[in-house]
């Protein structure tokens, strides 16, 4: 099971200096076309900035990929804090880009249960990203589906669903 180390240490500090440059990286990759490198791992994501109302940009790692619908699942590794996050709470619709691939999607917050279930299966085909995340976030696991199940379930996810008139 996980424990509730992570809850008490709080959330991991966003990377500053040249952690930030390196974490900003793959955006630039993106502006200049190279996203296909990526494939479907990672996603560039478009928020509106919440005060700024500025476009702003973030690569994240999707965590589940559901083809047949059209949706894409995020997990915020820095918590409910993380400003993409927070954005997409103020202004859910948005665009996202995969590859060279533009999409239009609204975000849909996941419950902890759906969380729960969306880590659950993640963990068995990721063992080691798994593994990771559960540590970088706090989390102590111990391999087994339920202990994962449990990290999900604090950890915040966002599913982006497909807009009509996608790409």
């Amino acid at each position: 099971m996980a424990s509730d180390q992570g809850a008490s240490r709080g959330r991991p500090q966003l990377p500053r200096g040249w952690r930030r440059l390196l974490a900003r990286l793959p955006i630039a990759l993106y502006r200049v076309g190279l996203g296909p490198l990526f494939g479907g791992r990672l996603l560039l994501l478009h928020h509106v900035g919440r005060s700024t109302g500025l476009d702003r940009r973030v690569v994240l790692e999707v965590v589940a990929h559901d083809r047949e619908h059209g949706s894409w699942t995020l997990a915020s590794g820095f918590g409910p804090k993380s400003a993409w996050y927070q954005n997409l709470r103020r202004t859910p619709t948005t665009t996202i880009q995969v590859g060279n691939r533009r999409h239009r999607v609204t975000a849909r917050f996941l419950s902890e249960d759906e969380g729960g279930e969306v880590m659950a299966r993640y963990a068995p085909r990721h063992p080691r990203t798994a593994r990771r995340l559960c540590a970088f976030m706090g989390f102590d696991v111990d391999g087994s589906v339920e202990s994962y199940r449990e990290a999900g379930r604090r950890i915040p996810f966002v599913r982006l669903d497909s807009s009509p008139g996608r790409g």
